[in-house]
């Protein structure tokens, strides 16, 4: 900034003002990008499985069979547990698989890939996954249009998270609320609309709305600098964030006049800071610093769908006013407002000790895995404290664990370094859907 600006209050006053709008609109913009990003992966599983127990009563009348020889009927009286056939394996598979594998890979690749491309590839993957779901006429078709909201949702968080280092830290906060208010808005919305009347087609339909406003919040929300990489990428480094004697990168709107301290950096010494891309070796060597974050990270939400996916539909209380359904629905409304509003939480306090979290995440499961067996708790409230609870746990290990990455991972390493540890949490909801099924499965056999 022009320090004669400083002669004129006038013009302080207004480039003050003009900079606090626009870490607005950028914290605005990773709020909706997260919204976004997340709502399709959300609504996907619900969508998918109206369309397939729609297909399915079409298709087949017959129960299916059991481990020991039993048939598990929709509904299934017969059965302590009140049991569903597991008809949504393959898409809850469907729904993590496809956001794994590039979790895996991308970070070694996508750094050539400029970000402006990835959101474009983000939008129209989300598109088609709402299109080919609404219109399916098959269990392959409904399958594969959850695949692509999977890649839509996997490539934008690596992505968005890798983006964040380009600006201040309050993005994360705003990124992390965003991903929060998906689980509540998504499922809130599908089933608003379709207890209103409305068809999961039609429903689907209206949700195409979602991937234009992804679009829109990161091509016309988001202010970038001029040397910003959008269409191509190139080393420009990250000197135009951060001052040559600071370990910290200069927020990308300044709130203060500048000092001495905050003037640019030379032609010369910006050339000295431009950082080219990591190589392989140096890659494998910051994942290997990664670990103490992901393996946490991977152990809470292992925890954590391990219960969503294995337990809560056996937690049922035949003597409670809610129907099965109902106390299935309160279940996984009341989880996503607890991750909501951990999510937030990063605006208020930090929390280091993320492997913690995941200690207390595992003791949830375990509790809530007896209660299956043993049916010790009576009331469905006490299931509703405690999946509240697992949501607190689980969002706040999410976000914490970027801050603490974007604040210790040293600023070479740092794009690369938010992009690997995404895997963490997709790692773990993986390896319990691997897990959750036999578990669920053996339950229902009983």
């Amino acid at each position: 900034m022009d320090r004669s600006l400083n002669s004129d209050p006038v013009t302080v006053i207004t480039a003050h003002t003009e900079g606090r709008f626009q870490r607005w609109r950028i914290c605005i913009g990773f709020w909706l990008l997260g919204l976004c990003n997340n709502f399709a992966y959300v609504v996907m599983l619900s969508a998918a499985h109206d369309i397939l127990q729609k297909q399915e009563s079409q298709n087949t009348t017959t129960p299916t069979p059991a481990p020991n020889g039993t048939n598990i009927e929709i509904g299934n009286s017969s059965n302590r547990f009140d049991c569903n056939p597991v008809s949504t394996a393959a898409v809850l598979l469907a729904d993590i698989l496809p956001t794994l594998i590039i979790k895996f890979t991308a970070p070694f690749y996508i750094h050539k890939v400029p970000y402006g491309f990835r959101v474009l590839v983000c939008f129209f993957t989300a598109v088609v996954s709402f299109l080919m779901v609404s219109f399916s006429s098959t269990v392959s078709m409904s399958i594969t249009g959850v695949v692509f909201a999977s890649i839509s949702s996997g490539l934008g968080e690596l992505s968005f998270l890798s983006l964040s280092v380009f600006f201040s830290r309050d993005v994360l906060s705003g990124w992390g609320s965003g991903t929060g208010a998906a689980g509540v808005a998504g499922a809130f919305l599908y089933s608003a609309f379709t207890q209103a009347g409305l068809t999961p087609q039609v429903t689907l339909w209206i949700m195409l709305v979602v991937p234009v406003i992804l679009a829109v919040s990161y091509f016309f929300l988001l202010v970038f600098p001029p040397s910003f990489p959008q269409w191509r990428r190139h080393n420009v480094g990250h000197s135009y964030f951060r001052t040559v004697n600071s370990r910290e990168r200069r927020p990308l709107i300044e709130e203060e006049t500048d000092t001495d301290e905050d003037s640019e950096p030379s032609q010369e010494e910006q050339e000295d800071l431009h950082i080219g891309p990591l190589n392989f070796t140096d890659q494998i060597y910051v994942i290997k610093g990664l670990l103490k974050f992901i393996i946490p990270l991977s152990v809470v939400y292992f925890a954590e769908y391990f219960i969503n996916q294995g337990l809560l539909e056996l937690l049922y209380f035949p003597d409670s006013p809610l129907s099965h359904a109902e106390q299935y629905r309160w279940y996984q409304t009341i989880y996503q407002i607890g991750v909501f509003f951990s999510r937030t939480s990063l605006f208020c306090f930090k929390i280091r000790k993320i492997f913690l979290m995941s200690l207390l995440q595992c003791v949830n499961a375990v509790v809530l895995g007896f209660a299956v067996y043993y049916q010790f708790l009576h009331y469905p409230w006490v299931v509703f404290i405690i999946v509240l609870y697992e949501g607190l746990l689980g969002g706040a290990a999410y976000v914490n664990t970027f801050h603490f990455i974007h604040e210790e991972t040293a600023e070479r390493e740092r794009e690369f370094a938010m992009a690997a540890a995404s895997v963490g949490d997709s790692l773990g909801i993986a390896l319990s859907t691997a897990v959750s099924f036999p578990v669920h499965q053996y339950f229902c056999s009983l």
